[in-house]
Parts: C-alpha cells; sequence; structure tokens
C-alpha cells in the first residue's frame, strides 16, 4: 500500500508538488507531466475511492484534500457532527495510490476568520440544493477556488480536478466557475458509486438505521424509472416518478426536477427528450438529507 505524505499548510504543498512533478517530467520527458486534485471532505468511503481511482488512472501525480469547510454548513451543530476520520481516511488514500494530502486546519484556509469577500454562485446556486441551504454554493465556490491557487502546479504541468457526479449542482457550478473565471483546471466528473442495494454511497449513509436505509432506496428506483423511460425515447414522466417518492412512508421529499446540466433550468415534462438531461433530486429520510440524480441523455 502507498503511503501518501501528509501536509498541513499551503508552504508545504507546493514544494512537494513540485518535487513530485519534476520527477515525473524527469521520467518521462516527451511530455508535460499531469496533475489531479481531489476535494473531499473527509468521511471517505468507496464513492471517494472512485474518484481517486480515476485520477490514479489519468495523472502522474494525485493529491486529495481533506478539509470541512465552515461555509458550506448553514447549521452550526451540522458543522460540529460532521465525522472527522482523518486516520481511516488516509488508509483509504493510501490503497486508492494518492500521493499527497493537504489537511490543513480552518486557520490555515481563512486565517482572518470568516472571509468577508466570497465568491456568488449566483442565481444558478439559488435554486434546488441552494433553496435550501442558502449560501452553501458561495462557500462551496470560495473554497474550491482556494484549493485551486494552494494545489495548482508549481511547475509546467497539466491540472484536472476530480469532482463526484452524486453532486451534480455543485459540479455544474464549479464547471461554470472555471469558465466564467478562466481558472486553468479540467474538471472531471466521476460517476456515482452505489451500493449492492442501489443507494448512493455518502458519508451520511451512516446515520441511517436499517428501516431508514430500506425506505430511502426508494430515491434510485425513481430515478431508474426516469431513465428506462428516457432510454426508451418515451415522454418524461416526472410526476409518475414524484408520485413514487411520495408513496414511501418515512420519506419526505423536498425537490425532484429533470434539468439542463448546463443551466439548470427545467425541462418540460411528457416530451422525449431532445438533448442533455439531468434528473435532481433532495429528501429527507429520518434524520438525514439525502441528495442523488441521474444522467438522463
Amino acid at each position: 500500500m502507498n503511503t501518501p505524505r501528509l501536509v498541513t499548510t499551503a508552504a508545504e504543498l507546493r514544494p512537494a508538488t513540485a518535487e513530485l512533478l519534476t520527477r515525473a517530467a524527469a521520467a518521462n520527458p516527451a511530455r508535460l507531466p499531469s496533475l489531479a486534485l481531489v476535494p473531499t471532505m473527509g468521511a471517505l468511503h468507496e464513492g471517494h475511492a472512485s474518484l481517486m481511482s480515476a485520477a490514479r488512472a489519468d495523472n502522474d501525480v494525485v493529491t486529495a484534500s481533506v478539509f470541512v469547510n465552515p461555509l458550506q454548513f448553514d447549521d452550526p451543530a451540522d458543522l460540529e457532527r460532521y465525522p472527522r476520520t482523518l486516520d481511516a481516511d488516509l488508509e483509504l488514500l493510501g490503497r486508492a495510490g494518492v500521493d499527497l494530502v493537504f489537511a490543513p486546519s480552518v486557520e490555515e484556509v481563512y486565517p482572518d476568520g470568516v472571509p468577508q469577500v466570497r465568491l456568488s454562485a449566483g442565481t444558478m446556486g439559488t435554486r434546488w440544493e441552494g433553496a435550501s441551504r442558502p449560501g452553501h454554493f458561495d462557500g462551496v465556490l470560495t473554497v474550491v477556488a482556494k484549493l485551486f491557487h494552494y494545489a495548482a502546479p508549481p511547475v509546467p504541468a497539466r491540472f484536472r480536478a476530480y469532482f463526484g457526479q452524486k453532486d451534480a449542482q455543485q459540479v455544474a457550478l464549479i464547471r461554470r466557475m472555471v469558465a466564467d473565471l478562466d481558472f486553468p483546471v479540467e474538471i472531471t466528473a466521476v460517476p456515482i458509486v452505489r451500493a449492492a442495494d442501489g443507494l448512493a454511497e455518502s458519508s451520511r449513509n451512516r446515520f441511517l438505521d436499517a428501516g431508514q436505509r430500506q425506505a430511502a432506496l426508494v430515491l434510485s428506483k425513481a430515478l431508474t424509472m426516469l431513465k428506462d423511460r428516457a432510454a426508451a425515447g418515451e415522454g418524461l414522466d416526472l410526476a409518475a416518478a414524484v408520485d413514487l417518492v411520495r408513496s414511501q412512508p418515512g420519506v419526505d421529499l423536498d425537490y425532484f426536477e429533470v434539468v439542463d446540466p448546463r443551466t439548470l433550468e427545467p425541462l418540460a415534462a411528457g416530451e422525449p427528450l431532445a438533448g442533455p438531461a439531468l434528473a435532481l433530486l433532495a429528501a429527507r429520510v429520518g434524520p438525514v438529507r439525502l441528495i442523488d440524480n441521474a444522467v438522463l441523455a
């Protein structure tokens, strides 16, 4: 098993990255080396492992960040409850072949406390998940921008960042940020990892008891219903999928929409899909808020 190097400051991260990229360039001088960044908030599971594997397969150097970003939480209790499992995370990252782990403190990332200036997610960040969590995506984009600055190659190299498709709205917003603000990084979305029963892997799943987990399976079943109709070229019957979720006791649906993945604008129901489409949903199951999605076309 690989033992990743753990660094906790940007001052440590940059020379460590430069050393690894310089070695990669010397080993293969015919091409530009590549660096991958996989941002995480820790409490890693097999879904995160798939991100690391994708990054490892395509890049010379892989860096993972582990940072619980306080700007993403609107409830202080939720922030306090978020699991911190750095030792276990390092084991998983080692098995996945990660080279560097950047695990900064809150003081390292926000040395003056809550930042006075932060990025805005705009109107794309105020709907769906953003409507339920005001300001959440402003916090996401602010910390991701800082991580891009910290982890950017200090020597000539390609720079890629990997995110899970499970957080589909987040991926859409990060792509928009990179395009609008000209960040020199390529964004890759890695498909959702699901347990054998179909539930999307999430660090929050550990808070579900057996009955709640069983009830939560209706989410993936409803998405599969839409995927099957889209694959068959049939009209988009979102109402039937919504009814399926609402019929499940113990599941409180927040939203369920089919949108254009580039703009997050809703698509018309009842018509066969004519272009890219993404089904998004969120629901509360017991004490846990779960999100899921499916690419339909």
